[in-house]
C-alpha cells in the first residue's frame, strides 16, 4: 500500500475512489508549516536560514500521515500542479525526514491538472521527483515577502501609526489604486458638442451619420467647444444639401479569444456574474476538486491558477469534436487554433482553464452544481469551446456623405455593420460576449453612391470629458498581469489583504483608496520609492520565474535585494515625523487640505482662525489638526471639507443632524482623532457613538445617527429562558448579546433588523460550537507535574508555543524548539511565571 498526500479532503475522497485499496489517500489541509509571524523567522546573516513553524492542526495531520508510512510501501506526493503545490509536497517531505517516518521507501511526485479518473491514472504511471527549482522559488518568494513585510511594516508603525502593514505585491497594488485616485483628483472636466443628423434616402428610409469634417479641416473630439458654435453649424446644417460620396462595404473577421487564465477568469467573472475575485476562486475551487455525477465524484474544470492559454493535444481533440457535433462542421477551422499569451511573465506550459469532458454540457451540469458553479462553468466551457472555432464574419459599411450650404462645406459618415457569420459567437447565448463594437452593429439601409439625401433632424449633443474610472478588481487584476506585478495564485489573496487592512473600501465595485491607504502610499512614494516601482517589482518577478526555470540562485537573488533594501530601510529609521509630515502635506495636499467654500487659505484653521492645518499622527492613524494645539483642539478626519459641513456646521465644526424626540438633545457629528462619530447631548454624560464600518459621515442622517445612539437593542426574550437578547456593534463588529453568549452577525444593517427567531437560531449555533477560543491542541505531552495535581503538555498558541499546567502559561524561549522543550525545562518555566503572578501553580484535579 502506498500513501498519497493531496490538500483538501474533498480530493481525497475522489482520488481514494480511483487508486483503489492499494492506496490510501490524506489530506495535507494546504500548507502544513509556515513562517512564524516574528522577528527571526528569516535570518539573512545565517545565508537566509529559515524556521518554520508547525501549528496544531497540522501537527496532527502530519503525525497521521507519520503513522500511516509505518505500514506503507511508498509515498505518492500528489498536490496541486503549480509552486505553491510543489512547496506543500516539499514540507511534507521535509516533516517525514525529520520524523524519520520514510526510511527507505520510495518517495514519488506526480501531477494531474484535472481531477478525473484517466488524468490521475495517467499520472500515476508518470511520477518524477520533487522539482528543486520550483521549491527554490517559492522559498524566495516567501522569504522575500517576510523580509519585507517584518522589516518594512515596523518602520510604517513607528512613523505612521495606524498604518497596519507593508507587502512586496501588496504595496504596488495600493500604489495602482491611489495613484489612479491622484489623477482623478488632477482631472479638469471639459465640455464639449457632438453633431448629428437624421438623414432620409429617396426611399424614405432614415438613418444616422455623425459630423466628422468641417470646412476641409477633420473634427476631433473635443473641437467643438461652445453652444453659440453648436448652433452655428447647426443652421449651416440645416439649411445644407447632402449627397452621398461613396458607399464601401469591406469584410472582417473577428476571432475568439484563447480560453481563461485566471485573471481573465476573475475578470469575466467580475463583469459578467459580479463576483470578487475571491468568489471567483472560491466557485472555481470547488469546480476544480468535482461534484458527484452519477455516483462518481468528478472534476468539472481543470486546475484554476495558472496563466497558460494553450489546451492539451487530447483537449484541443475533444473541443474540435465537440464543435462539430454541437455547431456543424461549418464552424470548425481546418486545424487547431493555437494561442500564445501576451502577459508578462506568463508561464507557457500551464494549461489554460477548460471543462475536463467538452460533451459535458452547461445543461447538462446545471443539476449536479449549485447556481454560482452552474454560471461560472458555463463561462469556461463557452470560452473553451469557442477558441477552437472559426471566426466570425462581418460585413462594415462606410458611407462618407458631403453636406453643402452658406458657402460652408461639412462631412458626414454613417457606419453599420451586418454578421454575415456567426461564427465562435454562437457559443455564446448572448451573441456578441465581449462585443465592444455595439453602436456600430446595426444595419444601414439601401444608399448608393452619388444619391441626394433629404435632411430629416439635426441633433446638437454637449458632452463632458469624465476622468478615468476608479479600478474594479477586474481591472486592478488586469493592470497587474499587464505590468508583471503578482502572479495568478495572489491576485485575489492580494485585493482580499488592501481590504481587511482598511487601506480601501469597494463602492459599487470600484476600490476607492482610503485615507489610511493613500498616507502609505505617499510614504513609500516619497521615502521608499525604488521598492513600490512597477518596473522593480515586475523585475523581481521574473527572477523568480528564472529560479523556477533552474537558471537563476534563489539565494544570490535573496542576496542582491536584501543588501539595497536594509540600507534603505536604515536610511527611513532615520527620518524625524516633522519631515514625514511635511512631504505628505505636500503630496497628500488635495485630500488634507480641501479647498473651501469661501475661496479661503484651505490651511487657515476653521476654529481659531490663527493656526495652520497640518496632517498629525495619533495612535489610532492620521488626521488634520491646528498648529494651536492645545489651545485650540480642532481637529477633522482626512477627507472632510475645511468647514467640517459647510453651512450645516456649527461653530466649533459639528454638523447638527436634528433633536432626539424623546429628550430633545441635539445630535451631531463630530470628528475626532479616533474617527467620526455621533453625539447626543452636551458634556461628560453625553451619549457618543462611533460610525460603524462602511458607514461614511456623507451618508449619515437623522434616522441612522438616532439608530446608532439606540444601541445596543433589544431584540426579544429568548424563548427558553426569558432572557433579553441584545444586539449591537463591538470591537469585533455586529454581535447578539444572550447570557454571556456572543454570536456573530453578518451585516450593520442587521443589528437594526434581525428578528427574534434568527436570533435564537445564531445562539444556538454558537452555543453549540462553543464560546470563546477552543485551547490548541498538546504537541508534547510531558507527564505528571513532580507536585502532583495534573499534567504538564507543550501546546501552540497565537503567540508562539507556550508550555501548560493547569491555569498556567508559561511562554517559551525565542528560537526555543517546543518538540525538544523537557519535563525539568517545563517546571522551571512554570515556576517562574507562577512566582510572577504571585502564586502557586494550580494544577487540575486528576488527569484530564
Amino acid at each position: 500500500m502506498d500513501v498519497v498526500i493531496v490538500e483538501s479532503p474533498a480530493k481525497a475522497k475522489t482520488i481514494n475512489k480511483y487508486l483503489g485499496k492499494d492506496f490510501k489517500v490524506l489530506a495535507s489541509f494546504g500548507h502544513v508549516r509556515d513562517l512564524p509571524a516574528k522577528d527571526g523567522s528569516v535570518r539573512p546573516d545565517e545565508d537566509f536560514a529559515m524556521s518554520w513553524a508547525v501549528d496544531s492542526p497540522s501537527a496532527k495531520r502530519l503525525s497521521d500521515i507519520a503513522k500511516a508510512m509505518k505500514d506503507a510501501d511508498g509515498l505518492v506526493l500528489a498536490t496541486d500542479p503549480d509552486r505553491e503545490g510543489e512547496a506543500i509536497s516539499w514540507h511534507v517531505l521535509e516533516v517525514l525526514r525529520q520524523k524519520r517516518a520514510l526510511k527507505d521507501k520510495p518517495v514519488r511526485r506526480v501531477v494531474f491538472n484535472a481531477i478525473t479518473k484517466k488524468a490521475v491514472l495517467d499520472a500515476m504511471a508518470e511520477p518524477r521527483e520533487v522539482d528543486a527549482s520550483l521549491v527554490d522559488a517559492y522559498l524566495a518568494r516567501r522569504a522575500l515577502d517576510y523580509l519585507v513585510g517584518f522589516t518594512l511594516s515596523p518602520v510604517l508603525w513607528r512613523k505612521l501609526p495606524g498604518a497596519r502593514s507593508a507587502g512586496r505585491v501588496q504595496s504596488v497594488a495600493l500604489r495602482l489604486v491611489c495613484d489612479r485616485e491622484a489623477e482623478i483628483e488632477r482631472f479638469i472636466r471639459e465640455d464639449y458638442w457632438q453633431i448629428a443628423a437624421a438623414l432620409d434616402t429617396p426611399r424614405k428610409d432614415t438613418f444616422e451619420a455623425r459630423l466628422t469634417v468641417l470646412d476641409g479641416k477633420k473634427l476631433q473630439k473635443l473641437d467643438i467647444k461652445s453652444q453659440e458654435e453648436a448652433d452655428g453649424i447647426k443652421a449651416m446644417l440645416d439649411g445644407a444639401s447632402y449627397k452621398v460620396l461613396s458607399v464601401e462595404a469591406k469584410p472582417t473577421r473577428r476571432n475568439p479569444g484563447p480560453p481563461f487564465t485566471t485573471s481573465t477568469l476573475q475578470q469575466a467573472a467580475s463583469s459578467q456574474l459580479s463576483f470578487s475575485a475571491s468568489r471567483t476562486m472560491q466557485v472555481a475551487q470547488r469546480l476544480y476538486e468535482g461534484v458527484d455525477i452519477g455516483g462518481e465524484t468528478t472534476g468539472l474544470i481543470t486546475y484554476m491558477r495558472t496563466d497558460g492559454v494553450q489546451m492539451a493535444p487530447e483537449a484541443l481533440d475533444q473541443a474540435r469534436a465537440a464543435v462539430g457535433k454541437t455547431f456543424g462542421e461549418r464552424y470548425l477551422p481546418e486545424k487547431p487554433r493555437f494561442y500564445s499569451v501576451k502577459a508578462k511573465n506568463a508561464q507557457e506550459a500551464h494549461e489554460a482553464i477548460r471543462p475536463t469532458d467538452f460533451s459535458r454540457t452547461p445543461d447538462q451540469v446545471r443539476k449536479y452544481v449549485d447556481a454560482d458553479q452552474a454560471r461560472l462553468y458555463e463561462m469556461v466551457w463557452k470560452r473553451a469551446i469557442a477558441s477552437q472555432m472559426q471566426a466570425a464574419e462581418i460585413e462594415r459599411t462606410t458611407v462618407e456623405i458631403e453636406a453643402k450650404g452658406d458657402g460652408r462645406t461639412a462631412g458626414l459618415r454613417a457606419v453599420g455593420s451586418v454578421v454575415r457569420f456567426d461564427g465562435f459567437l454562437a457559443a455564446y447565448s448572448e451573441v456578441k460576449e465581449d462585443d465592444k463594437e455595439d453602436e456600430e452593429n446595426r444595419r444601414l439601409p439601401q444608399i448608393n453612391s452619388g444619391e441626394t439625401l433629404e435632411r430629416n433632424k439635426i441633433d446638437v449633443t454637449k458632452h463632458t470629458t469624465e476622468p478615468p474610472p476608479r479600478y474594479s478588481e477586474a481591472s486592478l487584476i488586469k493592470k497587474m498581469e499587464e505590468l508583471g506585478i503578482g502572479r495568478p495564485s495572489t491576485y485575489a489573496a492580494t485585493l482580499k489583504t488592501l481590504e481587511d487592512r482598511d487601506y480601501v473600501t469597494i463602492d459599487k465595485r470600484r476600490l476607492v483608496p482610503q485615507a489610511k491607504g493613500r498616507i502609505v502610499t505617499a510614504f513609500l512614494e516619497n521615502f521608499f520609492r525604488r521598492y513600490v516601482e512597477y518596473d522593480f517589482t515586475a523585475d523581481l518577478e521574473e527572477k523568480l520565474d528564472e529560479i523556477s526555470d533552474g537558471r537563476l540562485s534563489w539565494k544570490e537573488v535573496l542576496r542582491d535585494f536584501w543588501q539595497d533594501f536594509s540600507r534603505a530601510v536604515g536610511d527611513i529609521k532615520e527620518l524625524r515625523v516633522t519631515d514625514v509630515l511635511d512631504a505628505l502635506n505636500e503630496e497628500l495636499a488635495p485630500l488634507v487640505f480641501p479647498p473651501r467654500e469661501d475661496g479661503g487659505d484651505p490651511r487657515l484653521c476653521p476654529k481659531c482662525g490663527a493656526g495652520k492645518l497640518s496632517l498629525k499622527l495619533g495612535r489610532y492613524g492620521a488626521f488634520v489638526g491646528c498648529s494651536n494645539y492645545p489651545e485650540c483642539d480642532f481637529t477633522r478626519q482626512l477627507g472632510e471639507n475645511g468647514e467640517n459641513g459647510g453651512a450645516e456646521a456649527g461653530m466649533d465644526g459639528n454638523k447638527v443632524l436634528g433633536n432626539d424626540p424623546y429628550t430633545g438633545e441635539e445630535i451631531t457629528l463630530r470628528s475626532g482623532r479616533f474617527g467620526p462619530y455621533v453625539q447626543r447631548g452636551e458634556g461628560k454624560e453625553a451619549k457618543r457613538a462611533s460610525l460603524p464600518k462602511g458607514w461614511t459621515p456623507e451618508s449619515l442622517d437623522h434616522e441612522r445617527a438616532l439608530a446608532l445612539l439606540s444601541l445596543p437593542r433589544d431584540v426579544g426574550p429568548h424563548p427558553e429562558t426569558g432572557k433579553m437578547i441584545s444586539a449591537g456593534i463591538g470591537r469585533y463588529g455586529p454581535f447578539l448579546l444572550h447570557e454571556g453568549t456572543y454570536a456573530n452577525l453578518e451585516s450593520v444593517e442587521e443589528v437594526f433588523s434581525v428578528g427574534l427567531n434568527r436570533a435564537v437560531s445564531l445562539i444556538a449555533e454558537k452555543k453549540a460550537k462553543g464560546n470563546g477560543r477552543a485551547t490548541p491542541a498538546a504537541l508534547k505531552d510531558l507527564g505528571e507535574h513532580p507536585d502532583g495535581g495534573g499534567i504538564i503538555t507543550v501546546r501552540d498558541g497565537r503567540y508562539g508555543p507556550y508550555v501548560n499546567f493547569g491555569k498556567v502559561n508559561a511562554t517559551l524561549p525565542k528560537g526555543k524548539d517546543p518538540m525538544s522543550v523537557t519535563k525539568e525545562e517545563a517546571v522551571e518555566l512554570i515556576a517562574a511565571k507562577a512566582g510572577k503572578g504571585g502564586k502557586k501553580p494550580a494544577g487540575r484535579k486528576g488527569r484530564s
